[in-house]
This record gives C-alpha cells, structure tokens and sequence, in this order.
C-alpha cells in the first residue's frame, strides 16, 4: 500500500541564487539511467572504487566472512504464511542464491524439526526461463490456498510480473492470471475474479508513477474488458488492493492514496454492487480485521482520541454506509510508539516500542459490550521484538527477539504459558567482550534523542566510531544482531566492533520511535530537526570521550541519503566520513524523478517557493560549495532501482568530484532500492564499506 500536509514559509531573497533553471545543471545528462555516455561514466567511477579497495589486504577475507554468515544454514527459517497446517517460507543460502519458496508441515515446524518441500526455486526458474528473477512474495488464495498470484522482478525492480500459480501440482497456471510487467497491486477477490490495479496505458498511471484505477479482472476475459471499481487521480500517490481474513471470511480491500500520509478505504458493499468509501480518517491507516472490527491507527488527532492509539469500527457497519462507532482499542504512553498489528481468530497482538525497546501486548474483545483489554506478553527484556506471522486458529503469533550482542530467537507465543522458542540463531560472532549502552544526546532544541552504542569493554576513547540513521517516513530504527547492521550492509557493524572501534544506531527524529510526533517534529520546515539531532549525537560521541571530531562516520540510505548529505554539509569539522546508499540528493528535482513525486507530503514541493525556502537551505546537491573539503563519500546503490533514480547519486558524486573532494561510487546494475539482488552483491558491499571505513578513518591521519 501507499501512504501524508503543508507548512509554508515565506520565500527568503537568498533562495533566487540557489534554485538555478534546471538546464543550468551541467550534470543533467547523468540523469540518462540507461545513456551511453552515463553509463560509461558509471563504469569508469566503479572501476576507480575497485582500483582502491579490491586488493586491499583483507578485502578478500572480509568478503569471504560477510559470505559466509549471510550464506550460513543455521540461519533462522523465518515463517511467512501458514496455509492450514502447513507454513510457507522463503530461503536463501549459498546453493540457492536468488532462494527457495518452500513449505512444512506447521507440527513439525512449531517442533524445530521442519520438513521442507520446495514450492519454486527461483534460481532454477531464472535459468528456465533466462530471466534474472528475484522473489517478490506470493498470494494464495484462502481457505484452499491451491491458487496463488506470484510475484516475480526482472532484476530486483519494484515493477514486476504477476502470474498464476497452483501449489498442488508445484506449477503455473496454463492460461490462468497473468498481469504483466508493472508497478502492480493485485490480490483475488474471489476464486475467479482478481482485483487489480497496474499500467493500463496512457492516463491510467498518477505522476509517482503508481496505478491509478483498480478494476475487476474476471477469468476466462481479456485484462483490458476489466470492469473499474475505483478511480484515483492523476496527482494522487497511487491505488493498491489487498486483503484481511477475519476468521473464516475475506474482506477485499481497496486504498486510494491521495498522497503518502492520506488514504480514502473502499470495502465491497453488501451483495457485491462494487465498493464503497469508508468512514476511517484519510490520515489514519488500516492495521488488522478481528471479530468484526477494523483495527485503525491513528497518526493525527481524532475527536476525542490521540495520535498514535488504536480505535475499532465495525466492518459491517461501514459497508452498509451507516453511522460508525469508534472505539478505543489501545493508548501508548508518551514512551510508548505502536509499531505492528496482527490478528488471530480472537486475540489482537500488538508490538509496541517502549523507549527503542521492544513490547508485545495480547488484546481481546470483551463480550459483551465491545471493549478491549489488553496485557503484556512478556519476551525478552530490553529487546528488539518483530511479530513475523500468525497461527489464526491457534491464536498464536510467531515473535522474533534479539539485541545488538544476542542472535535471534524465533519464538511462537501464546496468551497464557511460556513462549515456545522454535529456532534460535547460533552466536556468529563472540560477544563476551563486548558492550551496549543505551544513551540520550540533547539536540539543539533541548530535545533528548536516544542511541544505542556498541564496543569493546573498558575501551579507552577517543575511537573511530560510525553513526547509522535514517530520520524520515516513521520508520523506527531499532538495534539488531550486529550481523545485520547497518541495514543493507551485512556484517559491517560486526566487522567496525571487532576492529576496537564504536557502533551506534541513532534514533533521531523523523522516524516513528516515539508515535506520530517524533515523525511530525521533522517534517517539512523541521527538517533541520533530524540533522540536528544526528549532529547531537556525534557531539556527544566526542564530548564523553568515546570518539573524536573527523573521526566520526555517518551512514543512512534512501531518506537517510538526505539525512547524511545535508550533515556532512552543514558539519565538514565534526564528520569524518560518509556512506550513502540508494540516496535522494537533488531535492529540487526529486520530485520529478521516478516515484519522488510521492514523498512531496514527506519533503515538501520544491516547485513551490513557500517550500522551496526550506528546501534549498539543506539539499545536499545544491549546497555543495566550492573551496569547502567535504569529508570522503562512499556512495553506493543500482541502475535498477526504479524508486529512486541514480541520478541523484551520480550528479551529486560528479559534482563533489569536480570540486576536489573525494568520492567513493559503487554502482550495481541489478538490485532494486534495496541494491543487493543477492547474497554474493551484500558481501562485497560489506567488505567494500570496511576497507573504506579503515581507509579513511583509521590508516589517515
């Protein structure tokens, strides 16, 4: 689903000077994602990285390591959808580096002892069918789960193919559904009807490049005969189609987006006539179905209920038009920050952040009147927790728990009883000498920011220390095995630790640590927030002694590219290096690029003064100076990524270059955002951002 409100200042006179005509950017061309001439330039940037980093001694141990732990078999078999007593899942390794959709038997599995049986292998379907194809889920079809639509990218981009499936004969349907090659949201409606919404030609796409009409697609029927249900517009983010089970019973759900943070929720009406609109606030989001009632979060104030609780409406109700009760299910404390939401048949489990650090709550609906009552399920203490799927009948939630020091456990949790840990992940590393604080920065505005560090103990400061944030889009940054951090890169926070250096995960403002709030507090105009928080922490890095200025490395992808170009901007003195991956740099043409278009209620219109004001005082690509020595850059992401376009990275990498500063640049050409299409791509990463970090933070002096 897609997913948001204006600010506006007054133009500064300063602003003129900074938002140049577009045909001044003598960088335009490289804006050309296929171009010869970009893509030559591509090749000559990458060829330089692997000049300076790929014989470095070590490298090639670093790579083999990072392969290794991300390869090994002992990794958890995480659940993804349990189809009656079976549980699907999808796995890589080594031998299957693109992965396996496999199931077992759900006894065996709960027991730690699955029985697997390969549904698809991705690798051998690739090479069938000489497509580069990387896994992108599949749907089937409750209470059978015999049909399934699944979703496969050419290369790891968002758009991808979706093609019908029947999991007892282990093949694709001879002429069942096929959606072509589209951004694509598709789910079934029925046994014989799909709802679907993709590329139907031209005016069917909004400007983010996202569907804007959802039709009925029934068997046996050409795709363009498809019946319209819903209609967005072309300046709205997008549509999307999904589905909640509540108990036995469908509930076919269609969203129209009219920007990231507001959506308007279309349920079937009574009889099947089409859809109808719902009476769910634009700006609250649809988290579960459970005994009648959808579950709603609220990021705004709504009547008498606060930002940030759960309230229930009657489905029922809703669809037939008539007036709504809302309910309250569940207020967070102002430490507290709702994260998921899953239901079983009758219990409504909920993660909740607490100060960054992980709860599980266990909610029913009392019978008779409505209301809802709620306990902790106690897990595992100051621990990250992740819900990873649902036993409905059982009433039991799959929970996964793990900090910094401790692996994983999976763990399948009921509302009474101990949990039931179904697989634990072996330490990979020694941790016995190790430490995690958890600490509060002051940022400018006095606002106390949490991060959570890592390094050897008694190590004697000041260290090298690398900082990893994002600050956008509500996404919480909350610490895992150090295996995994930072995102993206493997093993590279392992790797820093080991080498007596700091690890820190900040958890600055813009994300969704502490409810709607904290996101709100560095949206638009307040932007300025998040870097100054990321420049908070680094200060209180160097003021308790743990690291030193210009021995300081930043690193955030995507929204953290705005993040960590805008700070090594405004703080050359405090900064000692940077990675950037999959990142946004042209904030005066984001919104023209690719999906961009839909994060204007993130950033703001930069095609509008009154925010253009703002913008142009942090976008990393126009506030390059000349004469200024910008701390060295790794900048890492793919052609492929349709998300954000490489234009971003490739300008702002040929500007710094142009003004002697040093670059970095790693371009791969498959991946998607997320970069890596596989195992094999993250470890080279991971040991190409090592040999960085010890290149320019700890070998310089």
């Amino acid at each position: 689903m897609f997913r948001a409100p204006l600010a506006a200042l007054a133009l500064s006179c300063s602003v003129a000077a900074l938002a140049a005509p577009e045909a001044d950017d003598p960088y335009l061309w490289l804006e050309d994602i296929e171009g010869t001439k970009a893509l030559d330039w591509v090749r000559a940037e990458n060829a330089e990285t692997d000049r300076l980093i790929l014989t470095r001694p070590g490298f090639e141990a670093d790579r083999r390591r990072a392969r290794a732990i991300l390869d090994d078999d002992r990794q958890i078999a995480m659940p993804g959808e349990v189809m009656g007593d079976m549980v699907t899942g999808f796995w890589r390794d080594a031998a299957n580096p693109r992965g396996l959709w496999r199931q077992s038997p759900l006894d065996a599995y709960l027991a730690g002892k699955p029985v697997w049986t390969v549904l698809i292998d991705v690798d051998a379907l690739g090479k069938a069918e000489k497509q580069s194809w990387v896994w992108h889920g599949a749907d089937c079809l409750a209470p059978a789960y015999t049909r399934c639509l699944v979703s496969l990218s050419p290369g790891g981009t968002d758009a991808d193919i979706v093609r019908e499936w029947d999991r007892t004969t282990k093949s694709f349907v001879d002429g069942g559904f096929t959606v072509p090659l589209a951004k694509s949201a598709v789910t079934w409606e029925s046994a014989d009807a799909l709802l679907v919404a993709t590329d139907y030609g031209p005016g069917s796409m909004t400007t983010s490049g996202y569907p804007r009409i959802v039709k009925r697609w029934k068997r046996g029927t050409p795709l363009a005969s498809a019946e319209t249900l819903v209609e967005g517009e072309t300046d709205d983010v997008g549509v999307g189609v999904g589905a909640e089970m509540d108990g036995g019973k469908r509930w076919p759900v269609i969203t129209r987006n009219k920007s990231f943070y507001t959506s308007t929720y279309y349920l079937p009406k009574p009889g099947g006539d089409g859809y109808t609109s719902t009476v769910i606030p634009e700006t609250a989001d649809l988290r579960a179905v459970i005994d009648g009632q959808a579950i709603i979060f609220l990021n705004e104030d709504y009547a008498d209920f606060a930002a940030g609780s759960l309230l229930a409406l009657p489905l029922d109700t809703m669809a037939r038009g008539d007036q709504v009760p809302f309910v309250p299910v569940m207020t967070p404390t102002k430490a507290q920050a709702i994260e998921n939401v899953a239901a079983t048949d009758d219990v409504l489990w909920v993660k909740a952040l607490d100060d960054v650090e992980g709860k599980l709550f266990a909610l029913r609906r009392d019978q008779p009147n409505g209301r809802w009552s709620q306990k902790e399920v106690p897990l595992a203490t100051n621990a990250t927790v992740q819900i990873g799927g649902t036993i409905g009948a059982r009433n039991q939630v799959f929970a996964t728990t793990e900090t910094m020091l401790q692996p994983p456990t999976l763990y399948a949790v009921g509302e009474t009883g101990a949990p039931q840990a179904v697989q634990s992940l072996p330490a990979v590393f020694d941790a016995r000498e190790m430490s995690v604080e958890k600490r509060f920065a002051t940022s400018k505005d006095g606002t106390q920011v949490p991060y959570f560090l890592v390094r050897k103990k008694g190590a004697k400061g000041p260290v090298p220390a690398l900082v990893h944030a994002y600050g956008g889009f509500r996404t919480a940054q909350t610490p895992g095995y150090l295996t995994g951090q930072p995102y993206r890169a493997g093993p590279l926070g392992l790797f820093w630790v080991e080498d007596g250096n700091a690890y820190v995960l900040a958890n600055i403002r813009g994300g969704g640590e502490y409810g709607p709030a904290w996101h709100q507090a560095a949206l638009f105009e307040k932007r300025q927030n998040s870097f100054d928080d990321l420049h908070a922490v680094a200060e209180d890095l160097v003021k308790t002694g743990v690291s030193a200025k210009e021995k300081i490395a930043i690193s955030g992808r995507s929204n953290g590219g705005v993040l960590v170009g805008a700070a090594m901007e405004q703080r050359p003195d405090l900064y000692g290096a940077v990675i950037s991956g999959s990142p946004l740099k042209d904030m005066k043409r984001y919104n023209k690029l690719l999906a961009g278009a839909s994060w204007m209620d993130e950033y703001g219109d930069p095609d509008k003064a009154e925010d253009w004001a703002y913008i142009s005082k942090y976008s990393p690509y126009q506030n390059i100076k000349k004469g200024v020595k910008y701390p060295p850059i790794f900048l890492y992401l793919s052609t492929k990524d349709d998300r954000v376009h490489p234009g971003h990275a490739r300008k702002f990498a040929a500007r710094l270059k142009d003004y002697g500063n040093t670059v970095y640049y790693h371009e791969y050409i498959e991946g998607g955002h997320s970069v890596g299409a596989d195992h094999a791509e993250d470890a080279i990463r991971a040991a190409m951002l090592h040999a960085f970090l010890l290149r320019e933070l700890t070998e310089k002096k």
